[in-house]
C-alpha cells in the first residue's frame, strides 16, 4: 500500500470534514500546494450519469478567461492554406499524412490535436493511439474545424476540453496553476462549472452535479458544496 510523506500528511489535517464554498476551497487549496513547483489545480465532477450509455456522455470543451498558466503543446492535421493557417497561429507541428504516419510511429510529444474535416479519414486510423489518452480530435469540443486556426489560438489561450470517465461518470479538469490569484481561479472554476451545466444530457435523471473536489497535483482533496455552485451556476 503506498504511505504518503509526512507533508501530505499535515495538509490532510487542515482540511476539515465539512464542504467548502468555491472559494474557501480553492484558497484552501492554494495554501497547500507546497511542492517546488507551481502545482496544476485541478476539479473533480461526480455527475449524474451513467457513461456507459452514449447519450449520457457529457462531453465538451471551454475556454477559461484566465488560460492555464502553461504551454499548450498542439499539433493540426491540415493541408494547404489551412496548414499555414495552423502554422500562423500558434501550432507547434503541422502535418498531413506524415504527421499521420509520425503518430503512428510512436510521436505523442503534445497536449492537443486538431484537424480540418477533410484529414479525418486519415486521422481515423489513429483512433486506437489517441482515443485512450483523450487526443482524438472531436467536432463537439472544436477540434475538428474548417476554422483551424482559430481553433489552435483557442487552446494556446486556455482552452479545456472535459469528458466524463468510462466508468465512473467523473469529469476531471485543471482550472489553472496554483501561483493564481483566488478569484482567477474561481473564475475559472466558475467557467468549466457553466460548461458542464449547459453539457447536462437530456436522459440525465436526478442530481445532476453529485460531489465536487478541487485538489493541485500534489495536494489533498477539499469536497466543495455543489449546492452552492447550483445557485452560482443558475
Amino acid at each position: 500500500m503506498k504511505r504518503h510523506g509526512k507533508r501530505y500528511r499535515d495538509a490532510v489535517k487542515q482540511v476539515e470534514k465539512k464542504l467548502y464554498g468555491p472559494a474557501d476551497a480553492l484558497a484552501l487549496v492554494k495554501r497547500l500546494a507546497g511542492a517546488r513547483f507551481d502545482e496544476t489545480v485541478e476539479v473533480a465532477f461526480r455527475l449524474g450519469v451513467d457513461p456507459r450509455h452514449t447519450d449520457e456522455v457529457v462531453r465538451g470543451a471551454v475556454s477559461l478567461p484566465h488560460g492555464l498558466g502553461r504551454a499548450v503543446r498542439v499539433v493540426a492535421f491540415a493541408r494547404g492554406d489551412r496548414a499555414r493557417e495552423a502554422e500562423q497561429a500558434g501550432a507547434d507541428v503541422v502535418g498531413a499524412d506524415d504527421l499521420v504516419a509520425r503518430v503512428q510511429g510512436g510521436w505523442l510529444d503534445f497536449d492537443v490535436a486538431v484537424a480540418t474535416p477533410d484529414m479525418m479519414s486519415a486521422v481515423g486510423r489513429l483512433g486506437r493511439i489517441l482515443g485512450p489518452r483523450g487526443l482524438m480530435p472531436n467536432p463537439r469540443s472544436g477540434t475538428v474545424t474548417q476554422e483551424i486556426g482559430r481553433a489552435v489560438a483557442e487552446v494556446k489561450a486556455g482552452k479545456v476540453e472535459y469528458r466524463t470517465d468510462r466508468t465512473g461518470g467523473v469529469v476531471h479538469a485543471p482550472v489553472g496553476k496554483a501561483s493564481f490569484e483566488v478569484d482567477a481561479l474561481v473564475e475559472n472554476f466558475e467557467a468549466l462549472l457553466d460548461a458542464i451545466y449547459r453539457s447536462k444530457p437530456a436522459a440525465a435523471k436526478g442530481a445532476y452535479v453529485r460531489s465536487i473536489t478541487v485538489t493541485s497535483t500534489m495536494g489533498p482533496g477539499v469536497p466543495v458544496d455543489p449546492t452552492v455552485t447550483v445557485r452560482a451556476a443558475s
